[in-house]
């Protein structure tokens, strides 16, 4: 079972074509990076994954069910762009609420809470409020909230916004250690070398079609870097 699939799927709005005829899967333990210029599609098809939005025609998996279900969302850690967190709340307490949204209860709240207080570094922040930090130390909010519950599928948009060289190394370690214990990562992102170093396939779109799609060491040619493929693909 994949751990997220889209089955040649479209989605108009209106007139617009966001997505046209899409399919690629995430397989359990792999890292996927999803790219594209502005306005590609990447969103739109994040939006489907999550059950904020419905395909005009093709089929939509998050855990093998469809991502209507309140099932197929548990065990799957969300970070969005820009995420607006609530400025007057305060960090600890955020993240005790996020943790009960996401189905814990108990000494299973604390536990986690302080894991991931501890994992994104910012356990000397806890009783502090929100709208009080940097945008570097809001975003490690982010991150902690998203790696709550040990999820089993992290779909990440822009994950690194805001993070200085040093946050987006700690990053890659943040998602590493949760690649080896099995769960599976969508990352969307215009920082392609973060990309290039995180993920192991990838999945290029442009005016909502795939362009480019499968193990990046298959679709980078010798000597070329990620950047290069995508100016290819994308400019033809």
């Amino acid at each position: 079972m994949h751990a997220a699939e889209l089955r040649g799927v479209t989605r108009r709005y209106g007139r617009r074509l966001a997505l046209d005829d899409v399919s690629f899967a995430i397989p359990p333990g792999r890292s996927f990076g999803l790219l594209g210029p502005n306005g590609a599609g990447k969103t739109t098809a994040l939006r489907l994954l999550l059950g904020f939005a419905r395909p005009s025609s093709g089929e939509v998996r998050l855990r093998g069910l469809p991502p209507t279900r309140s099932a197929a969302r548990q065990r799957v850690g969300y970070l969005p762009e820009s995420a607006k967190l609530p400025a007057r709340m305060r960090v600890d307490r955020f993240l005790r609420l996020h943790a009960r949204l996401a189905g814990l209860s108990g000494a299973e709240i604390g536990r986690e809470v302080d894991a991931g207080l501890e994992l994104t570094g910012i356990s000397d922040r806890a009783k502090e409020t929100i709208g009080s930090l940097s945008k570097g130390l809001a975003q490690r909010v982010a991150f902690a909230q998203a790696f709550l519950g040990r999820p089993e599928l992290l779909l990440l948009d822009e994950p690194t916004s805001g993070l200085d060289p040093l946050g987006m190394r700690d990053a890659r370690e943040w998602l590493d250690a949760a690649r080896q214990r099995g769960a599976s990562v969508l990352m969307s992102s215009h920082v392609l070398s973060e990309v290039e170093r995180a993920c192991d396939d990838v999945a290029i779109l442009n005016e909502g079609r795939i362009v480019a799609s499968g193990p990046l060491e298959e679709l980078v040619e010798p000597g070329e870097t990620l950047e290069d493929l995508f100016v290819r693909v994308v400019r033809g």
